[in-house]
């Protein structure tokens, strides 16, 4: 199970007074299903962020939605308790699967859904909704990208590049003709390390983009995390980060792995 834990060492990453006398950690989960973390000694308040699974593509050429993004901080915690954290999983592919939600403690905590496996509708979340996919029945439609922590994940359309995500998110993905056949791409993904640079639109004859370290489609297949896949590709599975430490905050603020 890819699940990961890093903690920095307690003479660079360590603070003085009262409830912040903790060091810097982080763990992720990026394995579709219920999970539990248990906060570490001392440890009171955290940060998560949360994306959604993305949506699967529909034979025919219909384009799966991107998974959405939301964060929280200063999440009351207690030390040594154990806490609900579920992944949303992949839409699957062929028949328009619908991505699943994910989100930390429970819905009112911090919560994203999933892409709709038909395109019609992205993720929702606080910070970015899911691109949405190409969705006319027939034709050959590109996947939506995953939300963004400022900003929506791009579209994907119909026979022609997608658009561009914004605010850190996946790109939507391309789709049109190729020599004698027609080729379709998933939706870029988003990365949980924090807001970086957007993904862009795709190429021609290219895969969405991946947003904030976010990987980009795998051909039909969306990226990490939360792409929409199309056709007959798979979106992708979300995920779930959580941080703590003194002065670290989603989106940007020190959510690097320290």
């Amino acid at each position: 199970m890819p699940i990961t834990t890093t903690f920095a060492s307690a003479s660079s990453r360590s603070f003085g007074g009262g409830l912040n006398n903790v060091n810097a950690g982080q763990q992720a989960f990026t394995t579709a299903g219920t999970h539990s973390w248990t906060a570490p000694a001392g440890v009171y308040s955290v940060c998560a962020v949360v994306v959604g699974g993305g949506g699967g593509g529909r034979f025919g050429g219909q384009g799966g939605a991107g998974g959405g993004l939301a964060y929280a901080n200063n999440i009351s915690v207690v030390p040594g308790t154990s806490y609900d954290v579920v992944v949303g999983a992949a839409g699957a592919g062929f028949t328009g699967g619908d991505g699943g939600a994910s989100y930390f403690i429970n819905t009112s905590t911090v919560r994203a859904t999933g892409g709709k496996g038909d395109g019609t509708a992205g993720g929702t979340a606080t910070a970015g909704t899911g691109g949405t996919g190409g969705t006319s029945s027939g034709t050959h439609c590109g996947g939506g990208g995953a939300g963004g922590y400022a900003g929506n994940g791009g579209n994907g359309v119909n026979d022609s590049v997608g658009t561009a995500g914004s605010g850190g998110a996946g790109g939507g993905g391309y789709s049109g003709p190729g020599g004698d056949n027609y080729i379709h791409f998933g939706g870029g993904g988003v990365g949980i390390l924090g807001q970086g640079t957007s993904g862009g639109q795709s190429d021609v004859e290219g895969p969405g983009k991946g947003g904030s370290g976010g990987t980009n489609a795998n051909g039909e297949t969306g990226g990490l995390y939360g792409g929409g896949g199309c056709n007959l590709g798979n979106g992708e599975v979300g995920a779930v980060r959580i941080i703590w430490g003194r002065n670290r905050a989603f989106p940007s603020t020190n959510t690097g792995n320290v």
